[in-house]
C-alpha cells in the first residue's frame, strides 16, 4: 500500500503537516528545537490575548479529541468568563489519550513535541492564561513520551521560546481520565470521575479559575494556524470540516496499526486501501459505530457523510475486523471493558452497561434467545442520555451499531453456530506493556 499522505491535496507545505516527514516504516529524522524552528519557525505569537481568535474562526479548526467542537469558539468562552471574573484562566493541554484503539496524540506527543508545546503557548496567550499543564498517562509509554517533553521543555527555556510555565501532569490510563472533567478531577487530586454541568469548566474548571482544555492534536494545529494563516489551513479538507487530521488504521493482516495524517473528506476506501462489501469497519473508535463495508464505500472520514449511517469520526480511529473474526465477540470484549472503566456514578453505568456487557456476552457464546436479545437492544437505549457524561451514549452507539451490522451473525448465533475462525482477538485493550516497550507502538506515515 502507497503512502496515505499521497491522498493529499497541493497546499503550502503539503501533508504531512504535524509529523516530520519521512516515509512509512521508518522512525529516524525526530527533530530537535533546531530542526523545528528551522522548518516550522518561531512561535506566532499575537502579544493579546484574544488575537488569535479571528484566524481560528476564518480557519474552522475543530477539537480533534473527537468531539469536534469549534476551537474559536471555546476559547471565546473562556475569555468571556475570565473578564467577567476578573480571574486568569488555566490552560490544559489534554495529552491523556484514553481510547485504547488511537494511537495518534501519542505519536505526535513523541515525535513533534515542540509542535504541541508551540500550541500550548498560543493558546496561553489567546486566552489570557498564567500556566500551562500538559497532561500525559502515567507509565508505560507515557513515561518515555514524558522524558521526552521535559528534555523539550528544557532546550526552549535555554532559546527563550515559551512566555508561559508549563507543568507536566500523569493522570491514570483510564477510559475516562481524558474526558474533561474526569481529567481536571484528577489533576485537581481527586479521581477521573466526570462531574455534573453546569458549571462547565470554561466557566469553573481547576483550582475555580475558568480552564481551556484542548486536545494536543488540536493544539498543534493552532500552531500552524497562528503561522501560515486560515486559508493555508483549508487547502485541506472540506468546505465545511476543513483541515487535516491524524487517523489511527488498524487493517486486517498488519501486526500493528498505522498512525497517518489525511485530509478531512478522505474515502474511508482509500484510507484502509480497498474495502469489500463483507467487510465489517469500526469508525470513531470505542464509542464510534461498526458499518459495513457496503456503507463504508460510500463514505468518506468527516463527519457530514459519517452522520448519513449514523458514525462520527470522532479520534480519526478506523478499523478493518480481519476475515473468520467474530465482530459479536470482538464487540461483547470491549462492552465488558467499557463497563469495567464507568465511574460507576451514575444509573447508566452502574447498572446499565453491565447489564449490555453481560448480555453481549452471552450473545457472543451463543448463549442468548430471543428474548435477550430484544432487552439488549431495549437497554442501549435506555442509557442514552442520562449520565454525568457521555460515556453510556458512546457505548450504546458502538453495541446498537454491532446489532445492526452483525445481523446476520447474531441470527447465527441464536442458532448455536458462531462462522468465526479468527484466532486471537483483533481490537486491542489496555494491558501491562511489556518490559522495555517504546512510546512508538504504530507504524505512521
Amino acid at each position: 500500500m502507497t503512502t496515505l499522505t499521497e491522498h493529499a491535496p497541493s497546499a503550502v507545505g503539503g501533508l504531512p503537516r504535524l509529523l516530520p516527514p519521512h516515509r512509512a516504516g521508518q522512525h529516524g529524522g525526530v527533530p530537535d528545537l533546531a530542526d523545528h524552528l528551522a522548518r516550522h519557525g518561531r512561535p506566532a505569537y499575537r502579544d493579546r490575548p484574544g488575537a488569535l481568535l479571528g484566524d481560528l474562526a476564518a480557519a474552522g479548526l475543530t477539537g480533534r479529541g473527537g468531539a469536534a467542537f469549534p476551537v474559536h469558539r471555546k476559547l471565546r468562552a473562556v475569555l468571556d468568563a475570565s473578564a467577567a471574573r476578573r480571574r486568569a484562566p488555566v490552560l490544559v493541554g489534554n495529552g491523556a489519550e484514553s481510547e485504547p484503539a488511537s494511537d495518534k496524540d501519542a505519536t505526535l506527543l513523541w515525535l513533534s513535541p515542540h509542535l504541541v508545546l508551540d500550541g500550548l503557548q498560543l493558546a496561553a496567550e489567546a486566552a489570557g492564561a498564567d500556566r500551562a499543564v500538559l497532561a500525559l498517562h502515567a507509565g508505560g509509554p507515557g513515561q518515555a513520551v514524558a522524558g521526552r517533553l521535559r528534555a523539550a521543555l528544557g532546550a526552549r527555556q535555554a532559546e527563550c521560546t515559551d512566555r508561559v510555565p508549563v507543568t507536566l501532569a500523569p493522570v491514570p490510563a483510564s477510559f475516562l481520565a481524558g474526558q474533561e472533567t474526569a481529567l481536571l478531577s484528577v489533576l485537581a487530586g481527586g479521581p477521573a470521575i466526570p462531574a455534573f454541568t453546569p458549571p462547565r469548566v470554561t466557566e469553573r474548571g481547576l483550582g475555580g479559575a475558568p480552564t481551556l482544555v484542548q486536545n494536543v492534536e488540536t493544539l498543534a494545529h493552532l500552531a500552524l494556524i497562528a503561522r501560515h494563516g486560515a486559508r493555508w489551513f483549508r487547502a485541506a479538507g472540506t468546505p465545511d470540516e476543513p483541515g487535516s487530521m491524524l487517523a489511527t488504521v488498524h487493517r486486517a493482516g498488519a501486526d500493528r496499526p498505522l498512525v497517518t495524517e489525511v485530509p478531512l473528506g478522505i474515502p474511508l476506501a482509500d484510507l484502509v486501501g480497498g474495502l469489500d462489501p463483507d467487510d465489517a469497519v469500526l469508525v470513531g473508535g470505542y464509542h464510534g459505530s461498526w458499518l459495513t463495508g457496503s456503507q463504508a464505500r460510500r463514505l468518506t472520514l468527516d463527519n457530514r457523510s459519517l452522520a448519513a449511517a449514523g458514525a462520527r469520526a470522532g479520534a480519526g480511529v478506523v478499523a478493518v475486523l480481519p476475515p473468520g473474526c467474530c465482530g459479536l465477540a470482538e464487540t461483547a470484549r470491549v462492552a465488558r471493558y467499557l463497563a469495567l472503566e464507568s465511574a460507576g456514578q451514575c444509573g447508566p453505568c452502574l447498572n446499565g452497561l453491565p447489564r449490555i456487557a453481560a448480555a453481549l456476552t452471552e450473545v457472543a457464546a451463543r448463549r442468548a434467545g430471543p428474548d435477550l436479545v430484544a432487552d439488549l437492544a431495549r437497554w442501549s437505549g435506555l442509557v442514552t442520555g442520562r449520565g454525568a457524561c457521555r460515556h453510556p451514549d458512546g457505548t450504546a452507539r458502538f453495541v446498537a451499531s454491532a446489532l445492526r451490522t452483525f445481523a446476520a451473525d447474531l441470527d447465527q448465533h441464536q442458532r448455536g453456530r458462531c462462522l468465526g475462525s479468527h484466532p486471537r482477538p483483533f481490537l486491542p485493550l489496555p494491558g501491562p506493556p511489556p518490559a522495555g516497550t517504546a512510546p512508538r507502538p504504530t507504524d505512521w506515515s
